[in-house]
């Protein structure tokens, strides 16, 4: 197969969406101990979730006590909420990650706040728009875009890449 188009590739939006996905992949949440347990108000239903996920709850960052031999809806009680710099995080992102589980069990997620996170600190942390790259970088960010999921957009939903011309269309 020949085929032959040229793209333009968005450096900024490919190494924000590289750098998401990595922090995606990687991060596991630091905590802080409450003072006290806190029982949360969960059905029957969503307690067995989040007993089957812990450990996707505490990649997120949240630790629980849980007794299997307490009545149901209160076996979980919450004892770390996770934190990050200026990020707080509150039974609202364990109620979200049930949601989440209901869908899909057992497969790793994240609260929305927590992307929310994430995206503005792969941001932060991107090539700038404007900032000149050699060769190496840019052969860098491509080899980048090759390694995650969805290199179609960066978490702020700006596109990584574009088809500009089929060069076959021009002619000789």
């Amino acid at each position: 197969m020949n085929i032959k188009i040229l793209i333009i590739v968005f450096q900024h939006a490919t190494d924000e969406k590289y750098n998401f996905e990595t922090f995606q992949r990687t991060t596991t949440l630091q905590n802080q101990k409450l003072i006290q347990p806190k029982s949360l108000e969960l059905t029957a239903v969503d307690e067995s979730i989040l007993i089957d996920n812990v450990h996707i709850f505490q990649k997120n960052g949240f630790e629980f006590e849980i007794n299997e031999d307490a009545l149901p809806t209160q076996k979980v009680k919450l004892v770390s909420l996770p934190i990050s710099k200026n990020w707080t995080f509150g039974t609202e992102d364990i109620n979200e990650l049930i949601f989440m589980l209901m869908d899909a069990p057992g497969v790793m997620c994240r609260p929305s706040r927590v992307r929310q996170m994430f995206a503005s600190r792969a941001c932060r942390r991107s090539v700038m728009i404007g900032t000149s790259l050699n060769q190496s970088d840019m052969k860098k960010l491509l080899h980048h875009m090759g390694e995650i999921d969805q290199p179609w957009n960066c978490p702020h939903g700006r596109p990584t890449m574009r088809h500009l011309i089929n060069l076959k269309m021009l002619p000789d």
